[in-house]
């Protein structure tokens, strides 16, 4: 090829990759409001943004058989899916560490948001918020972290202390 050919060739590769890049694909649309609201449902530690509803360990061991005993085992004790239950005191020394809800996460509110957006598996976000909070509720009891009458709710879901509440270092972004 000789040295014209390929400065055309370069050329017209170059006009055409500028004339690609200037161009969008014009697909979609931007989302409303009202359809980001449906999914905007970040649960934050202190609590912000939590349901209206309420739910009593009593109330969650009957949603839990139904709902989430298959994936998650007897009372939270795993297989074929995560254990949920037990774990304490195992993040430090040298034992092979246990992550479940009272043995890691640092916040109850953290368990309402994922079992309201990603449970149960194969139905995600069919739980009404009652159901969520009692299936919350009932981990928490078994854990030993809330007592068997406890009722929760917005209001008393986020001054639930985690045993692992101050096993995070904070991280700041500011600079």
């Amino acid at each position: 090829m000789s040295m014209s050919r390929h400065l055309r060739a370069v050329s017209v590769l170059l006009f055409l990759s500028t004339a690609a890049l200037a161009e969008t694909p014009d697909l979609g649309r931007a989302a409303t409001p009202e359809e980001i609201a449906v999914w905007d449902i970040s649960i934050g530690p202190d609590g912000a943004g939590l349901s209206p509803g309420n739910g009593s360990p009593q109330q969650g061991a009957a949603v839990y058989v139904t709902k989430c005993l298959p994936c998650h085992g007897e009372k939270g004790a795993g297989k074929p899916n995560d254990q949920l239950v037990g774990g304490l005191g195992t993040l430090t020394g040298d034992q092979t560490p246990v992550k479940t809800v009272g043995s890691f996460w640092p916040y109850a509110t953290t368990l309402f948001d994922y079992v309201r957006r990603a449970m149960p598996f194969n139905a995600p976000r069919s739980l009404s918020n009652d159901e969520v909070y009692a299936v919350c509720a009932y981990i928490l009891q078994l854990h030993g972290i809330i007592g068997e009458s406890t009722v929760v709710n917005a209001q008393t879901l986020a001054k639930v202390q985690m045993p692992n509440r101050d096993g995070f270092i904070p991280f700041s972004r500011q600079k």
